[in-house]
């Protein structure tokens, strides 16, 4: 079955691939093996050079490489260019911290000598989505071959050009053949790789549906999974915050990606005190985000990725509107080609509602009043999803205190949730387990090796 990449904006066809057969498949993950055989014994050094000529490779054509994720999913270029330029940040963050990381760790025992050791485990298999498909890739493979693995990647049907780049960038840079490469496939075909004797460890950004299915198929094969699936983020503004800042970033925290971001702020919680000020000017700067051709360097919202998305957050608001919630601003469809939403805020919202409960994944707000803190944290924590959240306060350390109540994997405190090389990265509860970047990161997919001599 052929994938295909449809612009989100002109609705046209970009591109038709070729699904690979079993046996392109078998042929490429025979490469893969072999390349490990080889590459798991290069030093830190010969890794690097490599890794650090893939950064610059990725600086020197941003615009170029991140024009190709604004024709597939509609991303605004701007975005799209900081996104390759991000790649390139954690490209330079394993390739300078991988050696130091995974330096052997000693313990004192009873041996005369005993150390930990971080082994590589061989060809790791990526189930990687279409919102961010340059640095969810890159974020993966950038630890895992420094730390001496090879990936495999099952990229989105419809960003295959990016994936089909970023192999091209890696032979570029100069790794070997097999280090990374695509397979070009659909989901029917993710259970045959897993079951592949070839492929010790999967990991998967996505759906929980996804996360689900790739987990029961990598338990069954005794093999460890990292999952970053859905978010439903809350972004706390508490009585004291300071307004101007918060409302800045509220609109970037939602409409970045034209809201199509698992760690975007998706409820808004408001201490009823400043609840009208905030939504009064942040319906203001709503309104004043250039929607338009994601090409153009000063659009900010795109379009959303395809039809059914479009139709998801469609359903998603009318439901809510019938059940009781107000409509600040947006809650339609813009112009008659592409698949292009409205910013929208909604308020009045109430458990039960679709957008109270749901991940939205979309340009929509769904404001929350609540009498104060203790109240902001339990409809926080009044979900199945804990990937992110944001509290914002002048009081620091009640928001330290709030940090330990709050179930979640990250919680910034008057700032945008956001990923950092230098930071573990992931969920908790229905949003997945296990972390990305950091230290944390490069040692999800290692043998943990314990060297005890007399």
């Amino acid at each position: 079955m052929p994938l295909q990449s449809i612009n989100p904006t002109t609705e046209e066809v970009v591109a038709t691939y070729t699904e690979l057969s079993d046996g392109d498949v078998d042929t490429k993950l025979a490469r893969a093996e072999e390349a490990f055989g080889v590459w798991k014994r290069t030093s830190f050094a010969q890794r690097k050079e490599k890794m650090l000529r893939l950064a610059q490779l990725l600086k020197q054509n941003g615009r170029e490489i991140g024009m190709i994720a604004t024709q597939e999913m509609g991303k605004p270029i701007i975005q799209a260019k900081a996104e390759v330029e991000k790649c390139a940040w954690v490209c330079e963050y394993y390739a300078e911290n991988a050696e130091q990381i995974l330096a052997h760790e000693v313990v004192a025992t009873d041996a005369s000598e005993s150390y930990v050791q971080f082994d590589p485990i061989g060809v790791v298999l990526a189930v990687m989505p279409w919102n961010f498909p340059f640095w969810q890739v890159i974020r993966f493979i950038a630890p895992a071959a420094m730390a001496g693995n090879v990936g495999v990647l099952k990229h989105a049907s419809n960003v295959q050009g990016c994936a089909t780049k970023i192999e091209e960038l890696f032979l570029q840079a100069g790794f070997p053949e097999g280090i990374f490469q695509n397979l070009a496939i659909g989901a029917a075909k993710v259970e045959r790789v897993i079951q592949d004797s070839r492929v010790k460890a999967v990991t998967l950004t996505g759906s929980e549906y996804a996360g689900s299915q790739v987990a029961m198929h990598a338990g069954k094969e005794i093999k460890k999974t990292v999952l970053e699936l859905g978010g439903s983020d809350p972004f706390i503004v508490l009585e004291d915050a300071d307004l101007d800042p918060a409302v800045q970033t509220a609109l970037m925290a939602r409409l970045q990606n034209c809201g199509q971001s698992c760690i975007a702020a998706k409820r808004l919680i408001l201490v009823e005190s400043i609840a009208d000020e905030f939504l009064s000017r942040l319906k203001t700067i709503f309104e004043s985000a250039k929607i338009g051709d994601p090409a153009a360097d000063d659009t900010a919202i795109g379009p959303l990725v395809n039809e059914q998305s479009l139709q998801t957050i469609e359903d998603q608001v009318q439901r809510s509107l019938a059940a009781g919630a107000t409509l600040v601003t947006g809650g339609k469809r813009v112009g008659d080609r592409g698949f292009f939403y409205a910013p929208t805020i909604l308020s009045g919202i109430k458990k039960g509602m679709p957008t109270y409960s749901e991940e939205v994944f979309g340009p929509v707000f769904s404001a929350i009043v609540v009498k104060g803190a203790e109240e902001a944290i339990a409809v926080a924590n009044d979900t199945s999803f804990g990937l992110g959240a944001s509290v914002w306060t002048q009081n620091r350390e009640k928001a330290k205190k709030m940090t330990q109540e709050i179930e979640s994997g990250c919680v910034f405190i008057n700032g945008m949730v956001k990923s950092d090389p230098r930071l573990p990265f992931g969920g908790a509860k229905r949003s997945g387990y296990g972390r990305e970047l950091s230290h944390y990161g490069i040692k999800e997919f290692v043998n943990i090796k314990t060297v005890w001599i007399k």
